[in-house]
């Protein structure tokens, strides 16, 4: 990759001939190609638009490559499902599978008879897709998950950008190497993909109260979930409320972290927190129009959490591991923002946007650590926008560091 560096200016890239020139390497591909020999179907969903097309080609560079989102191609296949499968040859990228989840029966047939054949099936619905790769290719296939760039794929740009930048941009490809400017590009990414995904899903006739539900969640990013309370602000129910965040879950533009229980406390919050894969889209659906504006932005903090636990995901993910993040917070208010847990053990996160290191920061991770007496605690930190000083706290841009770190240590 490409030394470079972005200068922004009320958070539009001004500079053309610094944008990224060519391919941005992605993490995830190490974790693929362990996979290969393994088994005869790769699968990868993910938000569209994140280069799961880029990423499929330049991995698997001589593999025939079809699109169902081509008008031609997906009639063909709805037509004639055998005859297009059998077309393909015995290696092959599908791409936007969800279009015809039928073909993944015929899949199955085929790498049954045949386990030399190679298919590379990527979509961009959560739900559908999944929902028929376990009824059809159980067994046969392996799943990744390619979410939006992290920081160790950026690092050049991480290390040389302010916060406030980083987290108004965002984290899409076509940011860095497009040169679009974010508001541009979140502006049409959200009517060209998420109004038509929702649609295509749901059957959705109420778009506009909709798209107000999503600016209402976008308000509680960070927050414990509050179905009823969130369905009286949109005006429809809480049963409805719930429908409608299993859409954006699908979608990959929300997700939600669970509480971390153990048995030894009962005073414990029940209700899950709300997180964005992306903070440029988050931005975009808060109405912030420039990065200068977050220096102000009531949610400032809320956005920076986001940041971290996004970076955290995308970590677990490029590394072929589902995520197991949690959070702590007894009904007194006391909490930890992140709760990892790792085999039997955990890492703690308290998570400040601060440049600045107070000892108090600290104060909710000693508590925790001196109530669950009965787990291993392996390392309890800050994450925030000042210097890194282990093991008490590490700046926001070194996440990517601290995470090999750990993992080489395990």
């Amino acid at each position: 990759m490409h030394g470079f560096v972005i200068f922004l200016n009320f958070g539009k890239i001004i500079d053309e001939d610094m944008k990224i020139e060519g391919y941005i390497e992605r993490s995830l591909t190490e974790s693929i190609k362990k996979a290969i020999p393994f088994y005869p179907v790769i699968v990868i969903t993910g938000p569209r638009q994140v280069g799961k097309t880029t990423l499929c080609r330049h991995i698997f560079e001589d593999f025939r490559y079809v699109n169902l989102e081509r008008p031609t191609e997906r009639q063909f296949a709805l037509d004639d499902l055998e005859g297009f499968v059998d077309g393909l040859g015995p290696r092959a990228i599908i791409d936007e599978i969800q279009n015809v989840p039928a073909i993944l029966s015929y899949i199955q047939v085929k790498v049954d008879e045949n386990p030399e054949l190679k298919y590379v099936i990527t979509g961009s619905s959560n739900f559908s897709l999944l929902h028929n790769i376990t009824q059809s290719l159980a067994g046969r296939a392996a799943l990744f998950t390619l979410l939006p760039l992290s920081f160790k794929e950026i690092k050049e740009y991480i290390e040389s950008t302010g916060i406030r930048e980083i987290m108004y941009n965002g984290f899409y490809p076509a940011i860095f190497t497009k040169a679009t400017p974010p508001d541009m590009f979140y502006s049409n990414y959200y009517s060209t993909y998420v109004e038509r995904d929702i649609r295509q899903i749901s059957q959705l006739k109420n778009i506009d109260t909709f798209e107000t539900f999503m600016r209402l969640c976008a308000g509680r990013t960070g927050s414990e979930l509050n179905y009823s309370s969130l369905g009286v602000e949109t005006g429809v129910s809480a049963p409805t409320v719930k429908e409608w965040l299993s859409l954006l879950n699908a979608s990959y533009i929300t997700y939600t972290l669970q509480p971390y229980f153990t048995n030894i406390n009962k005073r414990l919050t029940k209700s899950p927190k709300l997180y964005f894969y992306d903070t440029g889209l988050l931005c975009f659906l808060l109405g912030i129009e420039n990065a200068d504006q977050l220096m102000t932005h009531p949610l400032r903090g809320a956005i920076f959490e986001n940041l971290v636990v996004s970076e955290m995901m995308k970590e677990k993910y490029n590394s072929g591991k589902l995520p197991k993040l949690f959070f702590y917070r007894e009904n007194s208010g006391r909490e930890v923002d992140i709760v990892e847990e790792q085999g039997t053990a955990l890492y703690l996160y308290e998570v400040k946007a601060s440049k600045t290191f107070s000892k108090d920061f600290r104060k909710n991770l000693e508590y925790m650590k001196k109530t669950l007496t009965n787990i291993e605690i392996k390392d309890s930190i800050v994450v925030y926008d000042g210097d890194t000083f282990p093991p008490f706290a590490i700046n926001v841009r070194d996440m990517w560091k601290y995470n090999e770190n750990k993992n080489r240590a395990n």
